[in-house]
C-alpha cells in the first residue's frame, strides 16, 4: 500500500539576511564540478565554469543534460513538490527505475534498475554524498537502511557507463543522495505534516556560516500508527516510529599557498521501532482483507538504531587539479524479533495450501483459532540480531588538461574498505493459546552464529574527452575483494580473493545546440557475498544503451533503448523473498539472462502567465527478460524456470506523470502513477 496523507507545512526563516544582500558561499558546499553553459553545436566543452549553484548536480563533472551516460536528477523544487517521505514514490518518477512495496511505508525499500533484482535494494550502489550508506555493502547489500528523503536536497540515479565510478554494484546503477547543505546565511526551517493513519511528521533545520565556517543541524521523526488489522486486537499499532538526526559542520583553513582547502564533518544518528512482521496471508485471507494480520504476528516487531561520522578533505588548486578525501564509519545494530517457522511444517507451505492435511492445524494455530497441542505445531518465535559495520577511506583526484584542440577532465578514485556483518540468532518454541504466543517450556536454541567480512580495495579512472561536438568518456573499475566468512556454531570457516575489471566508454555527440545522441557500453558487475562454501560466482552483465536527449532553456527529453547480457545473474536469498530457513543469505545463480528495453522522458515548465508556471513531467519504461536456460531454484525468488521466462518483478509497462501550477509563493501538483502486470515466481506443477 501506498502511504497517503494530508499535510500542513509551515517554513519559518529565522533572523534571515535581505534578499537583497550577497551572502558569501557557504563553505560546507562542496564545490562541485562545474557544468558547462548550454553547448554551441561545434563545443560540447569539458566543464570550466565557476562551481554550479547548491541546486546544480554534476554527473562525472557534467551537467545531467550533457552526460555521457543516462543519468538523471531529482532536484530539490521536484523533491519538495509532493514531500515524499517513501523512497519508492521518489523513485517511481525515474524511467527504468522498478520498486515493490513490501511494509506500505518504504521503511525497507525494494529497487531494481535495468533487470536488476530489487528484492532489497541490493543490486545497486547506495550512497549518501557519495559515500556508500549500506549496513554491509560488500558482505551483506540488503539495504534494511534507507536515510529518510526529507533530509535530500536531490537525488542522482545514474545507469549508464557512468556507474562504474560507483561500485561496487554497476550491474545495474547507482543512486546517491545528496544532503541539504549548510545555509550561506542564518536560517532554519519547521515543517509540520499529518495524515492518514494517524501519521505525524516533524522535520527541523537551522544552520549558519561566515566567511571561514559553517554548521547545518537537522533532524526529522515519522510516527504512524499504522494501517493494518491484528485478529483479536483491531487497535494494535502496527506503525512504526523512525527519528533521524543530522550535523554538519565545515572550515575552511588558511594554509597559505596557492591551493584552498576546507575540512568537512557530518555525523548522524538513526533509529526505528516499527511493529512490521513477514508472517503473510493466505490467498483467500488476502483477496477478503488484504491488511488482515494473523493473531499470533501480535509480537512481532523490528528495531534497530544507527551512528554514522565522515570527515572530508577538500583541496582545490589553480588549474583545475582537486582532491577529495573522506574517512567514514558507519554502525548499525538491528533485531527483528519475530515468527519464523513452524516446528513441523513450513509457513510458506501452509499458507500456499492451508487445506491440506495438517496444514489445516497449522492455519489454525497460526490464526489463533486453534490452540497447538503437541510438538509440531509450537510456532517458533524470536531474534534476528545483527549488527553491521562499514567504514573506510576514499579519494577523489580530479585534473582538466588540454592537448591540442582535446580537452580532458580525468577523473581518479581510490578506496579502501571494510564491512561486516554478526549474526546472532535464536528461536524459540512457543504455544499458540488463544492467538497469543506463551511460553513452551522447551529452551531456546541458536541457529545462527557467524561473521562475514569483506575487505576491498577500488580503483576507478575515468577521462571525459571533449573534442568539438564530440564528449568521450572511457574509464575503467578495478576491484580487489576479499570475503571471510567464520561459522561458529558449526565451526567452518572459510577466506578467498579474487579481483575484478569492469571497463566502460559512453559518448555524447552534439547534432545541434539543444540535441544530443549517446551511446555506451560497460561491464556490469556485483560482487559475491562471503559464504561457507567459497564458491560462489559473482555477478556479471555486459550493459549497452543507446539514445537521444533534447535540453533546452525549458524543456528537456529523453529516448534511450538499453540491452543487459547477463552472463550469470544471481540472488541472494532472504526471508523478505520467500526463502527457507537453511537458505539465508546464500547466493544462488541463475546463468544467463537477456534484459532489454526503452526509457522515455520528458520535462517542463510552461509559463501560463506572469509569474505563473505549469511543470509538467513524465515517465515511461518498457522492459522485456528472458531466461535463456531452464532450471530449478533453491531460492523461492526464481523458482522452477523454463527457457523464456521472464524475470520476477519486473514490469513490461511502468508510467509516471505529473502535473501542477505554480506561483512564487504556492503551488498544486497532481501526480499518477501506473505499474503493469509482471511475472511472478512459477511454483512446482504451475
Amino acid at each position: 500500500m501506498t502511504e497517503i496523507s494530508r499535510r500542513l507545512a509551515v517554513a519559518l526563516l529565522l533572523a534571515a539576511a535581505p534578499a537583497t544582500a550577497q551572502a558569501p558561499p557557504a563553505p560546507s558546499s562542496p564545490p562541485e564540478p562545474a557544468a558547462p553553459a548550454p553547448a554551441a553545436p561545434e563545443a560540447p566543452e569539458v566543464p570550466s565554469a565557476p562551481p554550479p549553484p547548491s541546486d546544480e548536480v554534476t554527473v562525472l563533472g557534467n551537467k545531467a543534460s550533457r552526460a555521457t551516460g543516462s543519468a538523471h536528477v531529482l532536484r530539490r523544487a521536484q523533491l519538495d513538490r509532493q514531500r515524499y517521505d517513501d523512497p519508492h514514490q521518489v523513485l517511481l518518477t525515474v524511467p527504468g527505475v522498478y520498486v515493490r512495496g513490501e511494509d506500505g511505508f518504504g521503511l525497507r525499500p525494494n529497487i531494481g534498475i535495468r533487470g536488476a533484482a530489487s528484492d532489497r535494494s541490493k543490486k545497486l550502489t547506495l550512497m549518501e554524498d557519495g559515500v556508500l550508506f549500506g549496513p554491509a555493502p560488500y558482505s551483506a547489500p540488503a539495504a534494511y537502511y534507507f536515510p529518510i528523503m526529507a533530509r535530500m536536497r536531490a537525488v542522482r540515479v545514474i545507469k549508464g557507463p557512468a556507474s562504474i565510478a560507483y561500485g561496487p554494484q554497476t550491474v545495474g546503477g547507482s543512486i546517491d543522495l545528496l544532503t541539504r547543505d549548510i545555509p550561506s546565511e542564518r536560517e532554519g526551517m519547521i515543517d509540520v505534516g499529518v495524515g492518514q493513519f494517524g501519521f505525524t511528521k516533524m522535520h527541523l533545520t537551522y544552520g549558519a556560516s561566515d566567511e571561514r565556517a559553517g554548521f547545518l543541524i537537522e533532524g526529522v521523526r515519522l510516527a504512524n500508527s499504522g494501517f493494518k488489522t491484528l485478529d483479536g486486537d483491531p487497535g494494535a499499532d502496527t506503525g512504526f516510529v523512525r527519528n533521524e538526526w543530522m550535523a554538519k559542520g565545515s572550515y575552511a583553513l588558511a594554509l597559505g599557498g596557492p591551493a584552498t582547502h576546507e575540512l568537512g564533518l557530518k555525523i548522524g544518528y538513526s533509529d526505528e521501532v516499527s511493529n512490521e512482521t513477514y508472517l503473510g496471508l493466505t490467498d483467500e485471507d488476502f483477496r477478503a482483507s488484504p491488511y488482515r494480520r494473523y493473531a499470533t504476528s501480535h509480537g512481532d516487531r523490528m528495531e534497530w538504531h544507527r551512528t554514522q561520522i565522515a570527515v572530508t578533505h577538500r583541496a582545490t588548486y589553480p588549474g583545475g587539479f582537486s582532491a577529495d578525501t573522506t574517512a567514514y564509519r558507519h554502525v548499525l545494530s538491528r533485531n527483528w524479533t519475530r515468527i519464523k517457522s513452524l516446528e513441523g511444517a513450513s509457513i510458506l507451505d501452509t499458507l500456499a495450501r492451508p487445506t491440506v492435511g495438517r496444514n489445516r492445524i497449522y492455519y489454525g494455530v497460526l490464526t489463533g483459532q486453534v490452540n497447538s497441542t503437541g510438538d509440531d505445531d509450537r510456532v517458533l518465535f524470536g531474534p534476528n540480531d545483527r549488527d553491521f559495520l562499514s567504514q573506510g577511506v576514499q579519494t577523489v583526484l580530479k585534473y582538466k588538461a588540454r592537448t591540442g584542440p582535446v580537452e580532458h577532465q580525468l577523473e581518479y578514485g581510490l578506496r579502501f574498505h571494510y564491512d561486516e556483518i554478526v549474526r546472532n540468532q535464536s528461536e524459540d518454541p512457543m504455544r499458540s493459546e488463544g492467538g497469543r504466543l506463551v511460553p513452551s517450556g522447551v529452551a531456546p536454541r541458536i541457529t545462527d552464529n557467524n561473521q562475514a567480512t569483506t575487505r576491498a580495495i577500488a580503483l576507478h579512472v575515468s577521462d571525459q574527452i571533449g573534442y568539438k561536438r564530440l564528449l568521450l568518456s572511457p574509464g575503467v573499475r578495478v576491484e580487489l575483494i576479499q570475503p571471510e566468512y567464520i561459522d561458529r556454531a558449526r565451526n567452518r570457516q572459510n577466506r578467498r580473493s579474487y579481483q575484478v575489471v569492469a571497463p566502460g566508454v559512453g559518448g555524447y555527440l552534439a547534432l545541434t545546440r539543444d540535441l544530443g545522441a549517446l551511446a555506451g557500453v560497460h561491464k556490469g558487475f556485483s560482487p559475491a557475498p562471503p559464504d561457507s562454501s567459497g564458491t560462489t560466482k559473482p555477478e556479471e552483465s555486459i550493459n549497452y544503451e543507446a539514445g537521444f536527449r533534447y535540453d533546452q532553456k525549458r524543456v528537456r527529453a529523453e529516448l534511450i533503448g538499453f540491452f543487459n547480457d547477463y552472463k550469470n545473474l544471481t540472488d541472494i536469498c532472504t526471508f523478505s523473498n520467500g526463502c527457507l530457513a537453511q537458505n539465508l543469505d546464500r547466493q544462488f545463480d541463475a546463468g544467463a539472462v537477456h534484459v532489454y528495453g526503452a526509457e522515455a522522458f520528458v520535462e517542463a515548465t510552461i509559463r501560463a502567465t506572469e509569474g505563473l508556471g505549469v511543470p509538467v513531467r513524465a515517465t515511461y519504461t518498457f522492459t522485456r527478460s528472458r531466461f535463456r536456460n531452464s532450471f530449478t531454484a533453491q531460492d523461492s525468488f526464481f523458482g522452477n524456470v523454463v527457457a523464456g521466462d521472464e524475470l520476477p518483478y519486473i514490469p513490461r509497462h511502468q508510467a509516471s506523470g505529473s502535473v501542477g501550477l505554480e506561483a512564487k509563493q504556492w503551488g498544486f501538483n497532481v501526480n499518477g502513477t501506473y505499474v503493469g502486470a509482471m511475472h511472478l515466481t512459477r511454483s512446482t506443477g504451475a
